[in-house]
């Protein structure tokens, strides 16, 4: 297999992305560190802004939704936005408000299940702890990134010979009672909740009693790498959706100076519907391009032409044919890892794509000389959805639904193509472009 030289730096350059963000704030805060070290501008949404021609910015909306834009040289009115949107969250565990807790001797962390994930695929494996914490401040409280870098906590298995059916009836986990993760051996003269506080204050370097609240989940330690006989495999957490960010992000990094008005939009909250003030259901897109539109002076009606003109690429991650499980998927519609970008189509609009968004795809692809593969899910099979149809509903915009295949989405540990990263990143330069 012909695999370019700057394609296996895209993929290395994938890997380092994930390693860096293990939560979605993290993701969030890597792509803004990108963003800036490429000359971006930070914006703040509290602030009035003041755009120039040609200008490149960013701005954030509760820690782990970030939209970047660079400014066309066309006039917005005629040319219209080429945006692309991803997904900053995954699904995993996430701890409760009051996580840590003893147990007949054993220190223990409550979770919540976040999406959904395979929740098998999280058990005796090296965890750890990352999100945000808030702490208290003069005058208020301040936001602390957290990220224990090595191995804090475990879901062990319980053995086979107290689960003897588990290899016929596969493994499956009380919610409540069978997910806390073993944190470590409880003091029988200290409070669980004390010591697992005094545990995060020293890595924040703060004071336990400043602690006020947190957002942190559960992620594997296991750095992302490439595998197969030709290293043609990608192997991490999070490539559902990190590698679409990631993608995006690249992109827009190389897209040079645009006719049209450019925006990587990626959001959190996908994973469990979309709808809060950070994610796609939310106001964050449309307030970033009501805002551009009118620093470029246009009315109303103006603005609407921008959007009418304007096209949207949903990026999330495809279904990739598994020869072990062929009984799981539409038999037309098998599509291949590093066989290229999938068009994901659903006729009950769980996913965005037209005839003529496919086609307008379709065209990019063949200007970037990638290749590119259609997808349905099927018919007796519940499909999932995107950020496509919530975006594109919300700004009346043209759009489809596209993603790289990958095998074990929603695994700790997923699987994706080192060809299909290049080619993704490739169409959506391209997209940027024209």
């Amino acid at each position: 297999m012909n695999i370019p030289a700057e394609t296996r730096t895209q993929a290395a350059d994938l890997l380092a992305y994930i390693d860096a963000s293990p939560s979605p704030w993290h993701a969030a805060e890597s792509t803004a560190q990108r963003l800036l070290a490429q000359g971006y501008t930070r914006l703040d949404e509290t602030q009035r802004w003041k755009l120039v021609p040609g200008g490149r910015y960013f701005v954030m909306r509760g820690g782990a939704s970030i939209i970047g834009f660079v400014l066309g040289s066309d006039a917005l009115a005629h040319s219209g936005f080429r945006l692309v949107g991803a997904h900053t969250d995954s699904p995993g565990l996430r701890l409760k408000p009051r996580a840590a807790h003893s147990s007949e001797g054993v220190l223990r962390l409550g979770v919540e299940v976040y999406g959904g994930p395979i929740l098998a695929t999280f058990t005796d494996r090296d965890l750890s702890l990352a999100g945000r914490v808030n702490v208290r401040a003069p005058g208020g409280f301040e936001t602390r990134l957290l990220h224990f870098d090595t191995p804090v906590a475990r879901l062990a298995n319980l053995a086979i010979h107290m689960n003897r059916e588990v290899n016929d009836k596969g493994l499956k986990l009380d919610k409540q009672t069978e997910l806390p993760l073993i944190l470590g051996i409880a003091s029988a003269d200290a409070d669980a909740a004390v010591t697992f506080r005094r545990h995060v204050a020293e890595k924040l370097q703060v004071q336990a009693d400043d602690i006020l609240t947190w957002e942190l989940n559960l992620y594997d330690t296991q750095k992302g790498s490439l595998w197969g006989l030709e290293q043609e495999f990608i192997a991490d957490s999070q490539l559902d959706n990190l590698a679409s960010c990631h993608a995006a992000l690249t992109a827009l990094l190389a897209c040079g100076n645009p006719a049209a008005t450019c925006l990587c939009a990626l959001f959190d909250h996908e994973e469990v519907g979309s709808e809060s003030a950070v994610g796609a259901g939310g106001s964050f897109v449309s307030d970033v391009i009501s805002r551009i539109a009118a620093n470029a002076g246009l009315d109303e009606e103006a603005r609407r032409c921008a959007l009418a003109r304007s096209f949207f690429i949903s990026a999330d991650m495809a279904h990739a044919y598994h020869p072990n499980f062929p009984a799981a998927y539409e038999p037309c519609h098998r599509v291949l890892v590093n066989g290229g970008p999938v068009i994901k189509s659903n006729a009950g609009q769980r996913y965005a794509t037209g005839a003529d968004s496919a086609a307008r795809f379709i065209a990019l692809c063949e200007r970037a000389g990638v290749p590119y593969q259609q997808y349905t899910h099927r018919s007796d099979l519940g499909c999932g959805s995107t950020i496509g149809p919530i975006v594109a509903a919300r700004l009346g915009m043209s759009c489809v639904d596209v993603g790289s295949p990958m095998w074990a989405m929603h695994s700790i540990r997923e699987s994706a193509g080192v060809l299909d990263h290049g080619y993704m990143i490739a169409v959506l330069g391209e997209a940027f472009r024209v």
